[in-house]
């Protein structure tokens, strides 16, 4: 399939010409913009929620850069991410496909590995090698999370010309590791021990970002920028910016492992997958908002001391709600705003995400959007950018036409399943939202629903007063799931 793919890429680009051509008037105002083929820059927090930035609501601590970005492109209301927890939403992304067809449906660990997670199909076409074989150079820098190294899902084996982070979620639960990948190379970081903090690694991994726009600067390329930033552990350097939020947020309730008493702190002892105590836990959150903020504006800088922001996308998102772990209190920085749940939930808390796009010249200054939109879309809408055929494997639709001003198709419904916390799956169909949990024990759980139009906090179950609007949704949740040996709801819908 990937075969087949890359020799349907070579041709697209010996025929892009005549793509140029095309006779519709949407399709030429399309490619009239597309023929520069825009660099695109797609930055993911990890665990940031709704209303963490303080354009879309937070009054905690403020986030300029990335209002910036908001001021100069389009805000989207109505963005959701992939799944509720790491790996399937970067899975769903990746794929253009929603959690009930994508490879990845879980953040497990893969087994008799040492660090990573179970790879994605090799089958699976993903953003980067679309864009690769468009004559991309391509470059993903974070945490990757599909696939460990050597494996079908590393990322080298997806599309991606450079790696550089972390390759494993354990790992990245930490933020002065003893090593990170660079592609299959373990690079061990000056100081660091797993005793001794001295490199962190979210600095480190920015640097390279930023090497990686200086160096590609002169073709077209694609910047994957999946940072690990604000995910727990809640570790920060102690510099300035600390020093002011510790000051601002005065005295905290400790986090201290919730009962753990080894394996928390560097030291001898550490254990890896846990997360480091912390004294100060509001003001390291903040923190690693604030510093998330300024990297975001020091890669809008340099693309435009480069000479290239005219010609960049940049896109700013998240991989799913806000977290509680290591000290995370979305409560006290309400942010998940006037959503109900976090991560690891299906309500929107958990799965509504903000979504910021600059493209100078195309996109609207100042813009917004309540188009309904999901990860499973983006892969669609960068093919419809550079002219090429979306795959038939993904679920997505194109939200170019809404980047651009014009009319906008719409999903019928959108799906999300979770398989943990006992089995959850939920539906969004126009402003109607099912959700059905302890799918465990009953793979025909009770769905509640919800009308986001009147109740975009889900506090009121109305199921039982409109008895077709969820048998409807059940029909589609039947529809959009797809087993594999790993991933099985059973179903014996009534």
């Amino acid at each position: 399939m990937k075969l087949n793919k890359n020799i349907k890429g070579l041709l697209v680009a010996c025929l892009f010409g005549i793509i140029l051509s095309c006779n519709s008037q949407t399709k030429k105002n399309i490619h009239e913009k597309v023929i520069q083929r825009p660099n695109i820059i797609y930055i993911l927090a990890d665990d940031l929620g709704y209303a963490d930035l303080s354009v879309y609501g937070q009054e905690k601590f403020s986030t300029p850069n990335i209002d910036k970005l908001a001021s100069q492109g389009m805000l989207f209301k109505q963005h959701y991410a992939g799944a509720t927890v790491c790996a399937p939403s970067r899975s769903s992304l990746m794929s253009g496909q929603h959690t009930g067809k994508t490879s990845i449906r879980s953040n497990s660990k893969a087994p008799n590995v040492d660090e990573g997670q179970p790879p994605m199909s090799g089958e699976t076409i993903t953003i980067a090698e679309i864009l690769k074989d468009a004559g991309y150079v391509t470059g993903a820098f974070g945490k990757w999370g599909l696939g460990y190294i050597g494996s079908e899902g590393d990322p080298n084996n997806q599309g991606f010309d450079e790696f550089f982070g972390y390759n494993g979620q354990s790992v990245a639960h930490r933020y002065y590791p003893e090593h990170l990948w660079h592609n299959r190379e373990k690079v061990y970081l000056d100081g660091n021990d797993w005793k001794h903090k001295i490199t962190y690694s979210a600095d480190l991994i920015h640097e390279k970002a930023l090497n990686f726009l200086v160096e590609n600067k002169d073709r077209p390329f694609f910047l994957y920028y999946p940072t690990t930033l604000p995910h727990a552990e809640l570790m920060v350097p102690e510099d300035e910016t600390f020093k002011q939020q510790k000051e601002k947020f005065g005295e905290e309730v400790p986090y201290t492992g919730k009962g753990k008493s080894t394996g928390l702190d560097y030291g001898e002892d550490l254990i890896v997958k846990e997360y480091s105590s912390q004294t100060n836990p509001h003001a390291a959150y903040a923190s690693m908002v604030i510093r998330l903020d300024n990297y975001v504006g020091e890669i809008m800088a340099k693309v435009k001391e480069l000479g290239i922001e005219d010609n960049t996308i940049i896109v700013f998102t998240s991989d799913n709600g806000p977290h509680a772990e290591g000290g995370g209190d979305p409560a006290f920085f309400n942010s998940n705003g006037i959503f109900k749940g976090i991560k690891r939930d299906l309500y929107e808390g958990g799965i509504r995400e903000p979504m910021i796009i600059q493209w100078p010249n195309v996109i609207k200054s100042g813009s917004s959007s309540n188009h309904v939109s999901a990860f499973w879309d983006v892969l669609p809408t960068v093919s419809d950018i550079i002219g090429v055929d979306t795959p038939k494997e993904s679920q997505g639709i194109s939200f170019l036409p809404t980047l651009l001003g014009k009319q906008q198709k719409e999903h019928e419904y959108l799906y999300w399943e979770f398989h943990e916390k006992n089995g959850r799956q939920a539906v969004r169909t126009g402003n109607w939202k099912g959700v059905r949990l302890e799918m465990t024990n009953n793979p025909n759980a009770p769905i509640e629903l919800y009308d986001l139009s009147t109740d975009p906090g889900e506090g009121n179950n109305i199921a039982d007063k409109y008895p077709e609007i969820v048998k409807k949704i059940a029909d589609f949740m039947k529809e959009a799931h797809q087993e594999s040996d790993r991933y099985k709801f059973e179903y014996e819908l009534k």
